[in-house]
C-alpha cells in the first residue's frame, strides 16, 4: 500500500509543480507589464505561454535529476528545498543563455526573473505544506511504512526510539528477528535469522532495517540474499556506525568500494571558496557598518577598570593551528582568564562587561578574525588549547571540529550548547554541521543567532 501512496504522492507532485511553473509565466507577464512601470511588450503574451510549455518540461526533467520526486521521509525541508533553488538557478542560466544566445532581445529580462521568484516561491510553499499534512496524517497512524527489523542489539534498540519518538517519519516497526529474544526490543519477536525468508513471505513488510551485532555479522550475506530475493527494499545499520558520517561518501577502486569515515563537505574547492568569499564580504562589510558602535565600546572598556581594550586569547583554529582570538575585555584583569569558562554570574566582570556580554557585542572583535581567515562566520567554536587536550581524550571525534575554521556562531551555539555546557552534545551538533554543510545551512544559523536571541536566553535554550 505504502508503495502505491508514493506513487500518487509523487504523481500529485509532478503534476502540480507543472501546474504553478507554467500558471507563473502569464502571472508575472502581468505583474510586469500591468502592475510594474517602464515595460515594454516586444513579445505577445501567446509567445511567452509556447515557451512556457518548453521551460515547465525542462524544470520538471531538472527536478527530477535532482530527485525531488523520490521519497523525500528522510529528507529534511532545508535539504529539499535546497535541490530545489538550485535546480531552479541551473535551469535560469539554462534559459537565459538560450534565449538571448539567438533573440533574445524580444523576451523581458524582468518576466524571466519575476517568473522564476514567484513560481520557486510557490514551489516552496507547497512542499512546506506537503509536509504539514503528512505529519498531521502520519502521527494519526496513517501512511505507515511498515519495517521489519533484523537484530536485537543497541542500534536496532536505537533505531525503534528515533522511529517512535519522530511519528511523523511514519514507520512503523511489525517486528524483529535476532538469535534470541532480547529484553528492550517490545515489538513481536519473530524466531532467529533463518525465519527471514518465511517472515517476509507472511508480513510482506515496506522495508527491511538490519542492525545485526557485530558477533552476528555473518549473517548478514543471508539477509541480503533473503530480502533480494522478496524483492523487499533492505536498510544495514553497520555495527561500526558510530565512527561512520551521517551520508557516507564512497571511492571506487577498481570495481572495490572504498567507504571514507569522514566526508567533509568543505574539502570541495568550489565550496571552500564560496565560504570564504562570503566570510570576507560579510565580516568587511560587519565591521564598517558597526566601527561607530566598536569605538563606544571600546571607549566604554577602558573606562570600566584598568587594562587594555582588547582581550587576547590563543585558541586551536583549523587543521590544529593555534591562532589569536580577539574580544573586548568584559572581565577585570585577572590571573585565570586563559584557563577557564566564565559563568552567568561571574565577579571578574565589570558592569560594563555583563552589558557587552548580554548583548554578545564583546565578540564583535572576532569580525576581524573572520576576515584575517583565522575564522569563519559559522563553525564549531574554538576552544582553549588546554580543553581541547581534554577533550580530544574523553571524546574520540572532538577532533573532527579541526578540519574546517571555527565560527563566530554556530549550529551547536544556536541549539542552546554555549559556555558550560555538554561537550558531548557539542561535538554531535558540530559534526553534523561540517557534514551537512551547506550556504544555505549557513544563512540559516546566522538568521538564528540574529533572531533567536532576542526572545532565548541561555537558561532556556534546549
Amino acid at each position: 500500500m505504502i508503495k502505491e501512496n508514493q506513487k500518487l504522492l509523487n504523481r500529485f507532485n509532478v503534476i502540480s509543480d507543472g501546474v504553478i511553473i507554467y500558471a507563473m509565466l502569464p502571472l508575472a507577464f502581468w505583474l510586469r507589464f500591468y502592475v510594474l512601470t517602464g515595460g515594454i511588450i516586444n513579445k505577445p503574451l501567446s509567445s511567452y505561454l509556447r515557451i512556457g510549455v518548453v521551460i515547465a518540461l525542462i524544470q520538471l526533467f531538472t527536478y527530477a535529476s535532482f530527485g525531488l520526486y523520490k521519497s523525500q521521509r528522510k529528507v529534511k525541508l532545508r535539504n529539499e528545498l535546497s535541490r530545489l533553488w538550485r535546480a531552479s538557478a541551473l535551469d535560469l542560466i539554462v534559459l537565459f543563455g538560450w534565449l538571448f544566445w539567438d533573440h533574445g532581445e524580444h523576451y523581458s529580462r524582468g518576466v524571466l526573473t519575476l517568473f522564476f521568484v514567484l513560481s520557486v516561491f510557490l514551489l516552496s510553499v507547497k512542499r512546506a505544506l506537503m509536509r504539514r499534512a503528512l505529519r498531521f496524517y502520519r502521527q494519526r497512524g496513517y501512511n505507515q511504512k511498515r519495517v521489519l527489523l533484523v537484530g536485537g542489539g543497541a542500534y536496532a534498540r536505537k533505531y525503534l526510539e528515533e522511529i517512535r519518538k519522530d511519528r511523523e517519519l511514519g514507520y512503523l516497526a511489525v517486528g524483529y528477528l535476532s538469535g534470541k529474544m532480547v529484553s528492550g526490543v517490545d515489538v513481536p519477536y519473530f524466531g532467529n535469522y533463518a525465519a527471514l525468508g518465511r517472515v517476509l513471505r507472511q508480513h510482506n513488510p515496506d522495508e527491511v532495517v538490519s542492525a545485526v551485532e557485530a558477533e552476528e555479522y555473518g549473517n548478514t550475506a543471508q539477509i541480503i540474499y533473503e530480502c533480494e530475493k522478496a524483492g523487499v527494499k533492505l536498510s544495514i545499520i553497520p555495527f561500526y556506525a558510530e565512527y561512520m558520517p551521517s551520508n557516507p561518501n564512497f571511492d571506487d577502486l577498481n570495481g572495490i568500494p572504498l567507504l571514507n569515515i569522514r566526508h567533509i563537505q568543505l574539502d570541495n574547492p568550489a565550496n571552500a571558496f564560496a565560504k570564504r568569499a562570503i566570510d570576507i564580504i560579510g565580516s568587511a562589510l560587519f565591521l564598517i557598518l558597526f566601527s561607530p558602535l566598536m569605538l563606544a565600546c571600546a571607549i566604554g572598556v577602558k573606562l570600566s577598570s584598568p587594562g587594555p581594550v582588547v582581550f587576547r586569547q590563543e585558541r586551536i583554529g583549523r587543521n590544529r593551528e593555534p591562532f589569536i582570538m580577539y574580544k573586548f575585555r568584559s572581565m577585570k584583569v585577572n590571573d585565570k582568564q586563559n584557563s577557564g569558562w566564565s559563568k552567568k554570574s561571574d565577579n571578574r566582570r565589570t558592569r560594563f562587561g555583563s552589558f557587552l556580554r548580554k548583548f554578545s557585542i564583546d565578540e564583535f572583535l572576532q569580525f576581524w578574525n573572520v576576515l584575517r581567515g583565522d575564522m569563519s562566520l559559522v563553525g564549531p567554536r574554538p576552544e582553549l588549547p588546554k580543553f581541547v587536550d581534554e577533550f580530544k581524550e574523553e571524546f574520540p571525534l572532538y577532533m573532527v571540529r579541526h578540519q574546517v575554521r571555527p565560527g563566530i556562531t554556530g549550529w551547536a551555539q544556536v541549539n542552546g550548547l554555549r559556555g558550560d555546557t555538554s561537550i558531548r552534545a557539542r561535538v554531535e551538533y558540530d559534526i553534523y554541521y561540517i557534514e551537512h554543510w551547506s550556504l544555505l545551512f549557513d544563512v540559516q544559523i546566522l538568521l538564528a543567532t540574529v533572531f533567536r536571541a532576542k526572545f532565548i536566553n541561555d537558561e532556556t535554550l534546549k
